[in-house]
């Protein structure tokens, strides 16, 4: 088996920050994917959002659906009532086979409060954060029952942000529960994208590759700036961009020694008046699958 190559269209639709990509359409977006080459696309808010209609809306495109975010509320809510909240979402994704939701938890989470310093996240204890993976794997198991899978995205300005918060809930969940692995997330949170992989490879199911601009983190952490001012500023950008500072070669040599058959999705939330959704992505395509080539890694196409 091969990787899939795949993007999320947040280059052209931030959901976060609509101003900064107001002039972009979601067809727009679907277009110039397909021409790059990606083979699958995460779901966005502005697609349909019943399942024929998207099923329809994808296959217009010639994509598959490799994934989509999912806010969590399960600190909030019982195990019962987060089924029921996220069923929609899990059996439309089983029905388009999709690989997993990305779930992450957001009742507690300042991700999305531009007015708020990512400093001031909520850090958990360990018994807490082991406790609630011990409640997301009854989630996960029973939505890889029905037949998707339930990655865990650790996100800047979220309980469970960095290396160590990694660490407690995969120590307190069950192999139900996935992680999803994003680059541009870890190195944010001052840790080491590699030595992570190392120790969690096993239950990584989806892949996040993004770049980060290290003077750009440097002046978040000096002016104790929000997440989204960061974004805003151009924290982030695709592999590739030699403005970056990840090694994703030394990545995607661990994914090749790990086996990995999953997805390596772009995710790069850029200002498109900086940084042009059709040329970054396209930069962040050719690059991946250069280093892909150099690892071994082979391709779907």
């Amino acid at each position: 088996m091969a990787v899939k190559i795949g993007i999320s269209l947040i280059a052209w639709q931030n959901d976060d920050l609509p101003e900064l990509t107001k002039d972009y359409t979601t067809e727009g977006a679907m277009e110039d994917a397909g021409r790059i080459g990606y083979t699958g696309v995460e779901r966005g808010r502005r697609m349909p959002g019943d399942t024929e209609g998207l099923r329809a809306y994808l296959d217009r495109y010639g994509v598959s659906l490799c994934g989509g975010w999912c806010s969590g509320n399960l600190m909030v809510n019982d195990i019962a009532t987060e089924k029921e909240a996220i069923r929609q979402q899990v059996e439309q994704f089983a029905a388009l086979n999709a690989p997993c939701i990305v779930y992450a938890e957001c009742s507690n989470t300042i991700q999305g409060n531009i007015g708020q310093p990512v400093s001031q996240r909520p850090k958990l204890t360990r018994d807490e954060v082991m406790a609630y993976g011990a409640k997301l794997s009854e989630v996960a198991k029973w939505a890889r029952d029905i037949g998707t899978g339930l990655s865990y995205h650790h996100h800047m300005g979220a309980m469970v942000q960095d290396a160590e918060d990694i660490d407690w809930l995969m120590e307190g969940s069950t192999d139900d529960l996935t992680l999803l692995y994003d680059t541009g997330h870890l190195h944010f949170a001052g840790a080491d994208p590699v030595a992570v992989l190392d120790k969690w490879g096993h239950r990584v199911l989806h892949v996040h590759f993004k770049d980060v601009r290290q003077p750009v983190l440097d002046w978040v952490r000096a002016e104790d700036k929000s997440f989204l001012d960061g974004v805003a500023a151009g924290v982030y950008s695709v592999p590739g961009d030699p403005e970056g500072c990840i090694d994703f070669q030394a990545i995607t040599d661990k994914l090749k020694a790990m086996d990995y058959k999953g997805w390596i999705v772009v995710e790069a939330e850029q200002d498109p008046a900086k940084a042009a959704p059709y040329e970054y992505s396209k930069i962040g395509f050719d690059h991946i699958t250069e280093i892909c080539g150099r690892s071994g890694l082979t391709i779907a196409g």
